[in-house]
């Protein structure tokens, strides 16, 4: 039996998680919720990883939610549903809050709630004939689990328009909204990956975490004392770190730092 989700993790510390059901074009159903979610909380402990790479196998990314898990749940009972659909928003929340960056590759179809687990990564690289489509209201249901990863990513204004036209965007269209960060040719994804990763793993691993989280804590806050009294503070203890203090010197000195691998390929 084909595993519905495979992981990696190379010699750097870059873990890649990849749904493993082409067949079927990789839709998700509440195991494969469940195994990833476990996988994010493995991963997120491990302490050790540096970036996250999600991916796919097949020639589209995700179709969404499996047909037979969705036969399921018109079974269900509205507490079922709603015990169902809570593990699906653990898991966004597991991917949204990863410690390190993570990567979104797509290639092909990202429908339903796969544009969610587009949404909760940092970065998303799509290839030129991948497109989406938050199909949810053609069959009289709702994006709601992933609608406030969605709307983060793109914004309520773009939100109002696919939420409930379901029509079919392009990769194109999804950069344009800010779902994708870059698009490229489908023989180039794969390269377009690596440089992001490389870019990251040349950073100070603690800087980095501590960067993501910065991020996503400062978004819509006032700028007032209090804040820059914390902004403030908060460099100062990374200055005086020793990964600080390394970064610092490698600078001043024209070195790399202790965490760069410079050796060649």
């Amino acid at each position: 039996m084909t595993e519905k989700m495979l992981c990696e993790i190379d010699s750097e510390g870059v873990a890649t998680v990849t749904l493993n059901r082409p067949e079927i074009h990789n839709a998700f159903d509440d195991d494969l919720i469940r195994q990833l979610g476990e996988t994010f909380d493995n991963l997120a402990r491990s302490g050790g990883v540096r970036a996250l790479i999600l991916a796919s196998n097949g020639k589209n990314f995700s179709a969404g939610a499996d047909l037979n898990w969705m036969k399921r749940m018109a079974d269900y009972s509205e507490e079922q549903n709603r015990q169902d659909a809570a593990a699906l928003a653990a898991m966004l929340h597991k991917l949204d809050q990863f410690p390190a960056p993570t990567i979104a590759r797509v290639q092909g179809a990202a429908f339903g709630g796969a544009v969610g687990l587009v949404s909760c990564c940092d970065i998303a690289v799509a290839s030129e004939r991948a497109s989406f489509c938050l199909s949810e209201v053609k069959i009289g249901l709702l994006p709601a689990t992933i609608s406030p990863y969605v709307i983060n990513a793109i914004g309520t204004r773009q939100a109002r328009r696919y939420f409930v036209t379901a029509e079919r965007f392009s990769a194109e269209c999804a950069q344009q909204i800010g779902l994708v960060s870059e698009v490229v040719p489908e023989g180039e994804l794969d390269l377009t990956v690596q440089k992001l990763v490389n870019s990251i793993v040349d950073n100070g691993p603690n800087a980095v975490t501590m960067a993501k989280q910065l991020a996503m804590s400062m978004s819509n806050r006032v700028i007032n004392e209090e804040l820059q009294g914390q902004t403030s503070a908060l460099i100062a203890a990374v200055r005086v770190s020793p990964e600080g203090q390394e970064g610092l010197s490698a600078f001043l000195e024209k070195r790399a730092p202790s965490w760069m691998n410079t050796s060649e390929d």
